[in-house]
C-alpha cells in the first residue's frame, strides 16, 4: 500500500467523482483509477460502486476509510514534525532583551539554547523595556524578556514570569546609610541621585517621593549601569537599581522600603501570532533553566495550581 493510493482514495471519498478526484490530486484520471484498482486488489474487494452518475463507497470502503484517514493524518504529522525539526536546526530567533538585566542572569539560558539546539541562532537586541514592548507588537521581535512594573499587562501578549527582584539603594560602603539593613524612601531626602535613564520605573516613582516630600537632586544621568555603579563606588551619589544588577565589588546595596519596589521579569510573546519551532525551543529552555537561583516563576505557579487542583477537599483544613 502506497501513500499516494491512500491520498487518491480519500480524495475520491470526498468528491465521489473520478474526474474531480483526479484533478484535486493533480494526476490523470487513468492514474487515479489504476491506483484505486491496485488498492482494491490489495484489500480484497471493491472500495467504490462505480455508477455513471452515482459513485459511492462500498461496505468495504466505509469500513477501511477511518483507518486510512488515521494513517494519512499520522504520516502528515510526521512530515510536519520533520519539517519543523529541519527548520529548527537552521533558524535565527529575534530576541529582545531588556538592557537593565545583568548578563549573568542570561548566561545559563543562552548556554542551554546553544547546547540543546545548536542550529538556533539568537539575534539579540537590547533596549529599554518600553521599546522592546513596541518592537514586539510591531513584529520586529519574536520573543522579548523584560519588565514593566506598574503597567497593566496587555491582553494581546502572553507572559511567562521568570523571576522577581527587589530594587535597592546602591552606595559606597562608607556612606552613612550603608550601616542600615534597609533604606526608607524618606532617608533619601537631600541625597545625590545617580539616575539610570533606562530604569523601568522611570518617573512613575516620583509621586511616592513627592508624597513623602523627599528631594534627592539628580547629579548624573546615563544609560550605562556600569557607569552608575562606578560613580556610586566613588562616593559620588546613590543609585536605585534591581538587586541582581548590583555586581560591583566597591558598592553595597540595601533594600528600599516604605514602600518597597519590585520588578517581575517575564518572557513575552504575542498571542495568536504564528511562531517558528525555534521560539518553542526558547520557551522550553526558559522553563528548564533556573532564574535568580530558582525555577522560573511560571513553572512554580503551574506546580501550585496543579497541587491545588489535586488537593482532596475531604482532607482540607476546617475554617
Amino acid at each position: 500500500m502506497e501513500m499516494h493510493q491512500i491520498r487518491y482514495f480519500l480524495a475520491l471519498c470526498d468528491e465521489l467523482n473520478f474526474t474531480r478526484a483526479a484533478a484535486r490530486s493533480r494526476v490523470s484520471q487513468p492514474s487515479l483509477t489504476r491506483a484505486i484498482r491496485m488498492l482494491e486488489e490489495e484489500l480484497g474487494g471493491p472500495l467504490f460502486h462505480r455508477e455513471r452518475a452515482n459513485t459511492h463507497l462500498s461496505e468495504l470502503g466505509r469500513t477501511v476509510k477511518p483507518y486510512l484517514e488515521q494513517v494519512y493524518r499520522e504520516v502528515e504529522n510526521a512530515k510536519r514534525q520533520a519539517r519543523e525539526f529541519v527548520a529548527l536546526e537552521q533558524t535565527a530567533v529575534r530576541l529582545g532583551l531588556m538592557c537593565t538585566i545583568a548578563p549573568n542572569q542570561m548566561l545559563d539560558f543562552v548556554a542551554a539554547v546553544q547546547m540543546r539546539h545548536a542550529g538556533v541562532a539568537l539575534n539579540i537586541t537590547d533596549a529599554a523595556a518600553p521599546r522592546l514592548h513596541e518592537h514586539l507588537l510591531a513584529g520586529d521581535l519574536e520573543v522579548a524578556i523584560y519588565a514593566l512594573p506598574g503597567v497593566p499587562p496587555s491582553d494581546g501578549l502572553h507572559y511567562l514570569p521568570l523571576y522577581r527582584e527587589q530594587f535597592m539603594i546602591v552606595m559606597a560602603p562608607q556612606h552613612r546609610l550603608a550601616a542600615c539593613t534597609s533604606v526608607r524612601v524618606k532617608d533619601l531626602h537631600g541625597q545625590r541621585y545617580l539616575e539610570r535613564v533606562n530604569c523601568e520605573y522611570g518617573s512613575s516613582i516620583d509621586p511616592v517621593f513627592d508624597e513623602q516630600q523627599v528631594d534627592w537632586p539628580t547629579v548624573y544621568q546615563t544609560e550605562r549601569d556600569d557607569w552608575i555603579l562606578a560613580m556610586a563606588a566613588a562616593g559620588l551619589g546613590l543609585a536605585f537599581m534591581p538587586r541582581l544588577s548590583v555586581n560591583h565589588p566597591g558598592v553595597v546595596a540595601r533594600p528600599l522600603v516604605m514602600p518597597e519596589f519590585w520588578r517581575e521579569v517575564a518572557l513575552v510573546t504575542v498571542r495568536g501570532r504564528p511562531h517558528s519551532p525555534a521560539v518553542g525551543a526558547l520557551v522550553a529552555e526558559a522553563m528548564r533553566v533556573r532564574w535568580a537561583d530558582a525555577p522560573a516563576l511560571a513553572l512554580q505557579e503551574a506546580r501550585v495550581r496543579r497541587d491545588d487542583a489535586g488537593a482532596d477537599p475531604d482532607n482540607a483544613p476546617a475554617h
